[in-house]
């Protein structure tokens, strides 16, 4: 296994992903620090985004995936800690956590999109036969 891991879809790294979601959400890297108490240090975060640190430890994923509200697996996955399997969960999430990072959306919004998408799937398209 390749030592710099990437999003196996998009190609982004660990650090890049966290770098990018850090950014929709506004934050800058002491205001992180802050917000995680100093466990998550803005030089440390600076060295994990810039690619230097590939592997950070699980306590410092588990504080950023809390503060970012984003996913604790996935970050575990691109850090490389757990494996991906295309059928662990049965769930077909795509992996783009960050989509609508800016938007700081509630499960219930989540839910909505989710439950909307699938009714615009669904729909019979102009000239379908079935």
């Amino acid at each position: 296994m390749s030592n710099e891991k990437q999003n196996e879809e998009t190609g982004v790294t660990l650090g890049q992903h966290l770098a990018q979601v850090r950014a929709g959400k506004k934050l800058s890297l002491r205001q992180v620090e802050e917000a995680t108490n100093k466990e998550v240090s803005n030089a440390y975060l600076s060295q994990i985004e810039n690619d230097k640190i590939k592997q950070p430890s699980p306590n410092i994923l588990n504080a950023l995936a809390e503060l970012y509200a984003i996913d604790f697996q996935e970050l575990m996955r691109m850090a490389g800690y757990v494996r991906s399997s295309a059928n662990s969960t049965g769930d077909a999430r795509h992996g783009r956590v960050g989509t609508f990072a800016e938007y700081n959306l509630t499960g219930a919004e989540e839910s909505a999109l989710v439950e909307y998408l699938q009714f615009i799937r669904g729909r019979k398209k102009p000239g379908d036969q079935s």
